[in-house]
């Protein structure tokens, strides 16, 4: 398949923002994984520079660019070249160039041949393709939900902002697992806490394992009960992570729920218990007391101490409340 653009791209980021947008659209068709180191996606890129008001130059074809990274530098190098030739009262020859990302700059192949050149002449043997608009109708009305239309669908649908949603629909894999876990059981979840967990420590983990995130063994159920804990208030966001990593590791078979009871790592939500261990950090710490009346700041260290006495398990709210009413903050 062979996709030529006009010449409407203005610059590097405009190139790069076009070949990342036409790569993610053909990988949700499934014509294409867009892979373009391994070659299963290049750019041939056609640059030219005028001046403001001047038609179009003569331009050079930078041949099988093979990745998004390298499209914008050869866009820009090969502007830089064309731009000093013309300053030094040159002209620029239409000719066919390769990118040396190595060394930052375009090289000469050859010559460039015009259409004429190739000497065109129609092929009896090759049938007309004629496509009744009725034909084109059916394979739009087949085609999958694509980027554009999914992201302004967790827009609209999850309350998401625009920088999350083109995140995870950026790849179909991971918009699919992000909403699989937002939708799990019927359940209504806070669709921004999810894409949080995906986009962040999800994503993290599964990068350390050498996986993409839709490519993990921990499936979008798992993902959906350890959000579910945290908003049940059955383990604090601390916790959880320490949950996830044991659901990468030792605990790969386990349900985030198995985990936390086997473990015993539910949260300390009993005011009394957690009471203690307030009362026990401030009488330890008078000189802490002290700074804090002066720099109520120094709450978060207080925080800090709590949490670390109990093992992570107090409630976060509560050991807030508790300490800003003894320390009168």
């Amino acid at each position: 398949m062979e996709i030529v653009s006009k010449p409407d791209i203005r610059s590097a980021e405009e190139a790069r923002a076009y070949v990342t947008k036409l790569r993610t659209i053909l990988r949700y068709l499934g014509t294409c994984d867009g892979n373009m180191e391994q070659g299963s996606l290049r750019a041939d890129v056609n640059v030219s520079v005028r001046r403001p008001g001047e038609p179009f130059g003569t331009r050079c074809e930078i041949k099988n660019v093979n990745s998004i990274r390298f499209i914008g530098q050869a866009v820009d190098v090969e502007a830089r070249r064309q731009i000093g030739i013309l300053e030094d009262g040159g002209t620029i020859d239409q000719e066919t160039r390769l990118f040396d990302p190595g060394r930052g700059e375009t090289r000469a192949m050859r010559s460039k041949e015009e259409a004429h050149d190739y000497r065109y002449f129609p092929d009896p043997d090759l049938l007309p393709l004629e496509f009744t608009q009725g034909f084109v109708d059916d394979l739009a009305a087949g085609l999958p939900e694509l980027p554009d239309a999914k992201k302004a669908r967790f827009m609209r649908d999850y309350g998401l902002p625009s920088y999350d949603a083109g995140v995870l629909v950026a790849d179909r894999d991971v918009a699919d697992y992000y909403e699989a876990c937002v939708t799990q059981d019927g359940k209504k979840r806070d669709a921004k806490v999810v894409a949080n967990w995906v986009m962040g420590d999800i994503a993290a983990a599964a990068n350390a394992s050498g996986l993409s995130v839709a490519q993990t063994h921990v499936p979008a159920a798992h993902v959906a009960e350890l959000v579910d804990l945290i908003g049940e208030n059955v383990i604090s966001g601390k916790i959880a992570k320490d949950v996830l990593a044991l659901m990468f590791g030792e605990e790969r078979a386990a349900s985030p729920r198995e985990i936390v009871e086997r473990r015993g790592l539910k949260q300390v939500t009993d005011t009394g218990e957690i009471e203690k261990a307030v009362d026990a950090i401030i009488a330890a710490n008078p000189d802490k007391v002290e700074q804090a009346k002066a720099k109520p700041t120094m709450l978060g260290w207080f925080v800090g101490q709590v949490m670390k006495s109990t093992g992570g398990k107090a409630n976060p709210q509560a050991v807030n409340d508790l300490l800003k009413s003894k320390l009168a903050l």
